[in-house]
């Protein structure tokens, strides 16, 4: 069974910091991309991020950039993002997504999908 359990969410002030973790099981790690959506109170969800296991190429949105960081550790099946400089605008329930396209993922088509942590910026 395909398990992916986030965790490292909660309650930051602007400008704070936070690490979700992203444990995956239940299918080979390594022939994987690992992802993250977040979706806002009455927004659509949006891709975030992912990087791609295999050759360790990360992806993001602009607005992400240069204040969260995708990593993985690979003997753990666990992908992790650091997200720096929180913003208020940042607020969202954040999912971890697999698949084995980075292209599914982008779209929001990822075969997994976690249950998805809270992230609550306080401005």
């Amino acid at each position: 069974e395909v398990q992916l359990v986030e965790s490292g969410g909660g309650l930051v002030q602007a400008g704070g910091s936070l690490r979700l973790s992203c444990a995956a099981s239940g299918f080979t790690f390594d022939d994987y991309a690992i992802g993250w959506f977040r979706q806002a109170p009455g927004k659509e969800r949006e891709f975030v991020s992912c990087i791609n296991i295999k050759d360790s190429r990360t992806y993001e949105i602009d607005s992400v950039k240069g204040r969260f960081t995708i990593s993985s550790d690979n003997a753990k099946n666990t992908v992790f993002l650091q997200m720096n400089s929180l913003e208020p605008e940042d607020t969202a329930v954040y999912y971890c997504v697999a698949d084995v396209l980075v292209s599914a993922i982008v779209v929001g088509r990822a075969d997994y999908w976690g249950q998805g942590t809270q992230v609550t910026v306080s401005s």
